[in-house]
C-alpha cells in the first residue's frame, strides 16, 4: 500500500509544517465504497458522478478527485458526469437527480453535497432531511450496488456555528442520512474551521471564500483522497447489493421529478417559450439558456395545472424582474410566494421552492395567478417557469 500514497499526495501544497491535524478524523466511515473499489481492482469500467452546486461545477477538487482516479489506476475506464449547477442545494437535487444523472447512465459512484447553498437558499430541515433521503432512496432504487459520498462543504456561517458550540443544521442532516443509510460522511466544514482554529492557515489569506481559492480546493480534494484510500485498502469480496431500510419520514422525495411545463392549462397571459434566453442583458446559469419556459409577465396572468402526486413546487428564473405568485391547491388558499431573491438584480437565478407538501397521494388541481403586488426591488411581475416538481 505504501508505494500509492506518492501518487495520492503529491499534487497537495498546503500539507507542510503547519498541518497539525489529521484529515481521517473528519472522515465518518458508516458505509464503505466496497463495489467502486471491487470494480475498480478488477480493472471493470467505473462511472463517478458528482452532484452539487457551485463549488462542485467549479474548477478545483472534483478535476484534482478525477486526475488522482485516473493516475492511480491508469487500467480502469473511468467516466466523469459533471452534474454541479451553481446555486442548487439538496430540494432541486432530489428533483432533478433522474434528469441530469439517473437518466445519464449507471452510475457506480455519487459524491453528493448541498449543505451550502441549504443554507443560503432558506431550505428548511424538514425539506433538507426529505431531500436528501429521496435522493439516496431513488440512487438506490436505480441501482443497488451504487456506492454514495455524503460531503458537507464549510461556509461563513457554518465556522460560526462551530464556534457557538453548536452543529450546523445542515451539516447534522448529511451525517444523520449517511449514519442510517451506511454511506461514508466528510465533514469538511468541520475540518477548515479546526485547522483555522489551530493556526495552520487563515479564511483570508488563504481558503478566502466558501467557492474555496486553489488552496482550499487543494484541501478538499486532500481529504475525499483520504476516503479513497481507505476504501483501497479494505478487502471487497465481492458486489454488495444495498437493501434500503424503511424510511426515517415517509414523505420523502424518492419519487420526486420534474413534470413538464407543458402541462400547464388555461393559460391567461403566459406564453410557451420554447427558447428562451435573457433580453435584458442579465446572464443565466449554464444550463438555463436557450431553455423552454412558461413565462408570465404581467399582474393577473394564470394558468392551471393538473398533477397526480403529494408534493408540487417550481424551478423557476428569478430575475430582475422577478413577480410575486398567488396560488390555491384544490381551492385551498397559500400564502403568496415572492420569488425576486438578493441574487436577483444581477442574475436570472434558478430558483426551485414548493409550493405545498403532504397533500396526500392522488390528483390534486394547482392554480396559479402573478400578484398585482411586487417586490420593492423588482422591476417588473415576471414568472418564469422551467419545470414543475412532483413527488
Amino acid at each position: 500500500m505504501k508505494k500509492y500514497i506518492f501518487l495520492w499526495f503529491a499534487s497537495l501544497s498546503w500539507i507542510g509544517a503547519n498541518a497539525q491535524l489529521n484529515s481521517k478524523a473528519y472522515i465518518s466511515n458508516y458505509g464503505e465504497l466496497n463495489n467502486s473499489f471491487f470494480l475498480i481492482k478488477h480493472q471493470k469500467p467505473v462511472k463517478v458522478a458528482f452532484l452539487g452546486g457551485s463549488i462542485t461545477d467549479m474548477k478545483g477538487w472534483r478535476e484534482l478527485v478525477m486526475a488522482t482516479l485516473e493516475k492511480q489506476y491508469p487500467k480502469v475506464k473511468f467516466s466523469f458526469l459533471n452534474a454541479g449547477i451553481p446555486s442548487l442545494g439538496s430540494l432541486p437535487h432530489a428533483f432533478r437527480l433522474k434528469k441530469d444523472v439517473l437518466d445519464k447512465g449507471k452510475v457506480d459512484l455519487l459524491f453528493v453535497e448541498s449543505a451550502v447553498n441549504d443554507r443560503v437558499n432558506e431550505t428548511s430541515e424538514k425539506i433538507q432531511r426529505r431531500a436528501l433521503e429521496g435522493l439516496i432512496r431513488q440512487s438506490l432504487a436505480s441501482n443497488p450496488e451504487m456506492d454514495l459520498v455524503m460531503m458537507a462543504f464549510v461556509d461563513p456561517d457554518k465556522m460560526d456555528d462551530y464556534h457557538a458550540g453548536r452543529v450546523p443544521v445542515e451539516v447534522q442532516v448529511h451525517e444523520d442520512m449517511a449514519k442510517y443509510y451506511h454511506l461514508p460522511f466528510i465533514n469538511l466544514a468541520k475540518e477548515v474551521t479546526d485547522r483555522i482554529n489551530a493556526g495552520e492557515f487563515t479564511w483570508e489569506k488563504d481558503f478566502k471564500n466558501l467557492h474555496p481559492a486553489p488552496f482550499g480546493q487543494e484541501l478538499y480534494a486532500h481529504t475525499i483522497q483520504a476516503l479513497l484510500l481507505h476504501n483501497e485498502g479494505l478487502k471487497q469480496k465481492g458486489m454488495k447489493i444495498r437493501k434500503l431500510p424503511e424510511a426515517m419520514d415517509k414523505g420523502n422525495y424518492s419519487h420526486g421529478n420534474y413534470y413538464g411545463i407543458q402541462h400547464a392549462e388555461s393559460l391567461k397571459g403566459f406564453v410557451q417559450r420554447p427558447d428562451w434566453t435573457p433580453a435584458d442583458g442579465v446572464s443565466a446559469r449554464n444550463g438555463f439558456n436557450h431553455v423552454p419556459v412558461l413565462e408570465g409577465s404581467s399582474a393577473g396572468d394564470a394558468f392551471v395545472l393538473d398533477f397526480d402526486g403529494h408534493v408540487i413546487g417550481i424551478a423557476s428564473l428569478a430575475g430582475p424582474d422577478a413577480g410575486i405568485v398567488e396560488y390555491t391547491i384544490d381551492g385551498k388558499s397559500y400564502p403568496a410566494l415572492d420569488l425576486y431573491t438578493q441574487w436577483s438584480k444581477g442574475l436570472h437565478l434558478p430558483w426551485y421552492k414548493l409550493l405545498a407538501d403532504d397533500l396526500g397521494e392522488g390528483k390534486h388541481r394547482l392554480e396559479l395567478k402573478i400578484s398585482g403586488q411586487k417586490n420593492e426591488s423588482s422591476g417588473g411581475h415576471a414568472v418564469r417557469l422551467v419545470n414543475f416538481l412532483i413527488n
